[in-house]
């Protein structure tokens, strides 16, 4: 699987493995939504350790997650965000809207 979750006490730990591109970015974007659904996580840690290639379309799963969890009224971390994955989002300014640890 493209995206390994767990929850607990409302919290979601997601860890991404692989390439996040156009071509994955439906699947990871709809595992992340149906979690977010069946979990309401009032915290959620997105673990980039595994992705070995990240594009654009890594912006918008997590611009999206931050919305959706902002919605529930809770708080999202990046963490493990390999150095490439680093490059695309600093260039797009999105460590400016989260934390990317």
């Amino acid at each position: 699987m493209a995206m390994n979750c767990r929850a607990e006490h409302r919290t979601l730990y997601a860890a991404i493995d692989g390439e996040v591109d156009h071509h994955r970015a439906r699947e990871l974007l709809a595992e992340l939504d149906r979690q977010l659904d069946l979990q309401l996580p009032r915290s959620v840690t997105l673990d980039l350790g595994g992705v070995s290639f990240m594009d654009s379309s890594g912006i918008a799963i997590l611009l999206r997650a931050r919305q959706r969890v902002s919605a529930l009224g809770g708080a999202l971390r990046v963490v493990h965000v390999p150095e490439q994955a680093a490059k695309v989002l600093r260039a797009a300014g999105v460590d400016k809207l989260m934390d990317l640890e």
